[in-house]
């Protein structure tokens, strides 16, 4: 039968720890100082794996080297693999931010695998004296290398999703694109009539922004995150640690992680330098500010539907109001938007936390995993949320789109070459001051005769560069 609770000791006293919990001391008394955002570490599971990974590449070089003992060693990585394939994840309990610079993780991460590999060895939990969280399972390590090794292996595993959700919202608005080729439309400019172009222009814009986002996330994040700073243990410098530790377990987290992580140069500048999460959080808000200008974008051209732009119909999602009936908001926009303020906000964080270390640590490496890894989540959800829910199911409405093409006072743009800036002005004022149509004026005054009009009023020929007038 298991007992209700167990005595461990640590530095500052004996607590009772739950008996059926996998974690110790240090992370009970982690969880009663830090209740702050009420997100545990195993809201990142891939951040949670990374740890397990961490810990069982530092156990097997310990072990090729002759400090851990073959027992142990089975027991660790034993326990260290259940953890990568999703078991005992909830008994990651601290929460994403504390104080220690991540010491409260780490030790979670050891307690929690050395326990999982007491019961391995046929020994209750608790019992330390067989297999301890410190002195086996956190092996020539310390926090301040193996936490933020953890941090970037966790984020270079999960990055696909982001990249897999970005290409296949770029995907469906390039359909879009296509789909909407033959649409013309009015372009605006600081919300005024410009000049004509497509709906599928627009859409095809909106993809490729996109597009780009994706290439620098592809080739740079990952640049980024390989350098790891594991086997600089405290400050960089290796102490109690093999000289050939690092080179072990660098490889060996490589081939556990399947990443091409490498060994920082300069493993003191690597321990304190935030320098590259400041980069890959700039490059998650820049998608984050991208994606709310085309929901920003797809709210007004949806606006209406009878007092707005009312060019597209967004895919109604749920009733709009609990007092107007009939109405319908474009709720998954306003969600992106909403998501993307956050994102601009987890990058402020991201960089203050960066700038806030000292000397040879950075105590606020906890904020930047939590806002680093939330804004990847949260990017991910987003955009597969605005692709399936939006973006698939948008419709054009082409004879609205026509008629404010033809009844649009930008129209006179098209016909400055022919008709020169002077008469296009006065030509412009007049429609805006009357009421009038621009074409019924120029026809009107014969500035141009039916066919030149024609022509000119080709959506090919107004969508695309037309550098000199066909007639003089």
């Amino acid at each position: 039968m298991s007992v209700a609770f167990r005595c461990e000791k640590d530095l500052l006293g004996s607590l009772e720890v739950p008996g059926d919990a996998y974690y110790g001391i240090q992370t009970l008394r982690a969880v009663d100082n830090f209740r702050l955002t009420g997100v545990p570490l195993s809201h990142y599971p891939k951040f949670v794996i990374a740890l397990a990974m961490v810990k069982q590449a530092a156990a097997d070089a310990n072990h090729q080297l002759g400090y851990l003992n073959d027992e142990k060693h089975q027991a660790i990585t034993g326990a260290c693999r259940k953890v990568i394939d999703g078991e005992f994840h909830d008994q990651f309990v601290v929460d994403m931010i504390q104080g220690g610079a991540g010491t409260s993780t780490n030790m979670n991460a050891n307690e929690v695998i050395a326990n999982i590999g007491l019961e391995l060895m046929g020994h209750a939990r608790g019992e330390y004296h067989y297999l301890h969280p410190n002195n086996d399972v956190n092996m020539a390590q310390s926090t301040n290398d193996a936490y933020p090794t953890a941090i970037r292996v966790g984020l270079l595993l999960g990055h696909h999703y982001l990249l897999d959700s970005l290409d296949n919202l770029a995907g469906a608005l390039t359909d879009k694109g296509n789909e909407f080729s033959h649409v013309l439309k009015m372009g605006r400019t600081q919300l005024q009539d410009a000049v004509p172009m497509t709906l599928g222009q627009e859409f095809h814009a909106f993809a490729n922004t996109l597009k780009e986002d994706l290439q620098h996330l592809n080739r740079m994040a990952p640049e980024l995150l390989v350098e790891v700073n594991l086997g600089g243990t405290a400050i960089g410098t290796g102490i109690n640690s093999d000289p050939e530790y690092q080179r072990i377990a660098v490889a060996r987290l490589a081939e556990i992680s399947g990443m091409p992580l490498r060994p920082a140069l300069d493993l003191v500048e690597a321990t304190s330098d935030m320098g590259a999460f400041v980069l890959i959080s700039g490059m998650l808000k820049r998608l984050a500010v991208k994606l709310s200008k085309i929901c920003n974008d797809l709210r007004l051209l949806s606006s209406g539907p009878r007092t707005g732009f009312n060019e597209i119909n967004l895919p109604p999602r749920q009733p709009g109001s609990s007092i107007m009936p009939g109405k319908v908001n474009p709720v998954i926009p306003e969600a992106v938007n909403q998501v993307a303020f956050d994102i601009i906000g987890n990058d402020l964080a991201v960089t203050m936390a960066a700038e806030g270390g000292q000397l040879q640590l950075n105590v606020m490496e906890p904020l930047i995993a939590y806002r680093t890894f939330d804004s990847v989540r949260l990017l991910t959800r987003a955009m597969t949320m605005l692709e399936e829910h939006c973006i698939k199911g948008i419709t054009a409405n082409e004879e609205r789109c026509l008629e404010l093409v033809e009844n649009s006072i930008g129209l006179i743009t098209a016909l400055n070459p022919w008709i020169g800036y002077d008469n296009a002005t006065r030509i412009a004022r007049e429609a805006l001051t009357s009421g009038r149509g621009v074409l019924e004026l120029v026809r009107e005054e014969k500035l141009l005769d039916d066919d030149t009009l024609t022509d000119i009023l080709r959506p090919a020929n107004m969508i695309a560069p037309r550098l000199k007038p066909l007639r003089s």
